[in-house]
C-alpha cells in the first residue's frame, strides 16, 4: 500500500499499489497523510514516488463505486479526507519532492501539484480528468491553479485532455523533465540542494511562498529574524569562512 524508508534526513514514500497504477483509495489516502504529518523532526526532504508503471492514476475504481452510493454529506467527508492529504503535503515542514513517471491523472496530478518540487520522467502523461466522469477537479484546484495559472487551468480542467511532461514543465506543474535512466539522479540533485540549506530557512521559505506577496514591513521583519537566528548566523559565517555550514545534512546512503 505505502512503503516508508527513512534515509538520514530524507523520508522516502513509495505508493505501492502497482496492480491499480497506485490509484487512491481510503486506506492509501489515510496512510500517506499520516506518513507526511508524522515525519520525524530530523526529516528535511520527503520524496514521493510510485511503484510499477505509473506514479498515480487517480481514484481507485472500487473506491469510486462505493462513493456512487454515498449521500452528499458522505461524499463531502470523503472529499475532505483527500483535500487534507494535499494540505498536509503542501504544509509539511520538509520540502516534498514528487518523483513522477508513467502517469499522474486526477488526484495523482493533484498530488504532484501539492508537492514543492516535481521531477517527471520523459513520456509521463498528466490529466485533470475529472470532467470526463461528470465530476470537477475541486479538491485539487487550490494546489493546481497557483502552479499552472487560471488560463491553463481553464483549458485543462475543461477539456480534461492528457498532456505530456514537456507541457507540464512549460505550465509549471513540474520543474524538471529527466530521461528514463536519469530520473532518480535528477531527484537526488534536488534532495542534495535541500539538505545543503538551513532547515528552518527552508520551512520559512516554503511558508513565504505559500502565503504569496507580503507587505514590505513584514518581509523586512522576516529577514531580520532570519539574520538574527543561530542558523542564519552560522550560514553567513560558513559562507565567509568558505566552509560547509554545520546544518548541512547528507542522506543515509
Amino acid at each position: 500500500m505505502l512503503r516508508e524508508q527513512l534515509d538520514g534526513a530524507v523520508l522516502r514514500l513509495t505508493l505501492d499499489r502497482p496492480e491499480v497504477r497506485n490509484a487512491f483509495n481510503d486506506e492509501l489516502i489515510a496512510r500517506l497523510t499520516e506518513a507526511v504529518a508524522s515525519a520525524p523532526t530530523e526529516v528535511r526532504a520527503i520524496v514521493v514516488s510510485g511503484e510499477g508503471k505509473a506514479f498515480c492514476a487517480g481514484g481507485d475504481l472500487e473506491w469510486m463505486r462505493r462513493a456512487a452510493d454515498y449521500s452528499e454529506e458522505q461524499n463531502y467527508e470523503d472529499a475532505m479526507r483527500l483535500g487534507r492529504l494535499f494540505e498536509t503535503v503542501a504544509g509539511s515542514r520538509a520540502c516534498v519532492i514528487a518523483q513522477v513517471h508513467g502517469a499522474a491523472f486526477g488526484g495523482g496530478a493533484g498530488l504532484v501539484a501539492s508537492c514543492d518540487v516535481a521531477v517527471a520522467q520523459e513520456g509521463t502523461l498528466f490529466a485533470f480528468s475529472e470532467a470526463r466522469l461528470g465530476l470537477i477537479p475541486a479538491t485539487i484546484s487550490p494546489f493546481v491553479i497557483p502552479k499552472i495559472g487560471q488560463g491553463n487551468a481553464r483549458w485543462l480542467f475543461s477539456t480534461a485532455e492528457a498532456f505530456d511532461a514537456s507541457v507540464a514543465q512549460r505550465i509549471g506543474l513540474v520543474h524538471d523533465v529527466a530521461s528514463e535512466g536519469s530520473l532518480h539522479e535528477a531527484v537526488e540533485k534536488r534532495v542534495a540542494a535541500v539538505l545543503g540549506n538551513g532547515p528552518a530557512a527552508v520551512e520559512a521559505s516554503k511558508r513565504l511562498a505559500l502565503a504569496g506577496p507580503v507587505p514590505m514591513s513584514d518581509a523586512a521583519r522576516l529577514l531580520a529574524q532570519a539574520r538574527s537566528s543561530d542558523e542564519g548566523k552560522e550560514g553567513v559565517a560558513a559562507f565567509l569562512e568558505k566552509r560547509p555550514a554545520k546544518f548541512k545534512a547528507e542522506t543515509g546512503r
